[in-house]
């Protein structure tokens, strides 16, 4: 399997995975309040702008974020539906990209104002990872989402996105 073909795998697993979360989310603001909502919102909407910031990067575009933590959070209906629109965007983005696309360095500027470089592929890894660990975290704060939390694990979606891969039989390689 090369970088392209994983990284296809991956970014369709953060949209299966953001979408069990904002299912769960969803249900639990139609529930009443919760505790720590407003926390996970908030990282919720961090990891969504961070998403979009790489996502202008990466296509060489200037972004309008000056911040990846605004004080204002946007109502979860919306934030949900731009999360989903984001991650249809990656994957279609990582479907063009070939080899030498993924290796070519882009330069680009933090929010912060500090200069950055990585490549593509690097870029892409960053958003897969950096959207994982506040997935997590949100799955901490909240309990309620925890069965949404528990199942986001990259083995996992391939087996329900692949049932034949739990259905093989023959030898066991280790």
């Amino acid at each position: 399997m090369g970088a392209q073909s994983l990284l296809t795998s991956l970014y369709r697993y953060k949209a299966w995975a953001d979408g069990l979360l904002l299912e769960a989310m969803v249900d639990l603001a139609q529930a009443g309040p919760a505790s720590n909502f407003d926390t996970a919102l908030r990282l919720l909407n961090h990891a969504h702008i961070v998403d979009r910031i790489f996502m202008a990067h990466l296509q060489g575009y200037s972004h309008a974020y000056d911040d990846n933590e605004p004080d204002e959070l946007p109502p979860l209906t919306g934030l949900s539906a731009d999360i989903r629109q984001t991650d249809r965007a990656y994957i279609d983005y990582v479907a063009g990209l070939s080899a030498d696309d993924l290796q070519a360095p882009i330069r680009f500027r933090f929010t912060d104002g500090q200069p950055g470089r990585m490549s593509r592929e690097e870029m892409l890894a960053h958003v897969i990872t950096h959207g994982g660990y506040h997935r997590g975290e949100i799955g901490r704060l909240l309990p309620e989402v925890a069965p949404a939390a528990s199942v986001d694990v990259f083995a996992g979606y391939l087996h329900r996105s692949e049932p034949e891969r739990r259905a093989w039989r023959g030898d066991i390689d280790c």
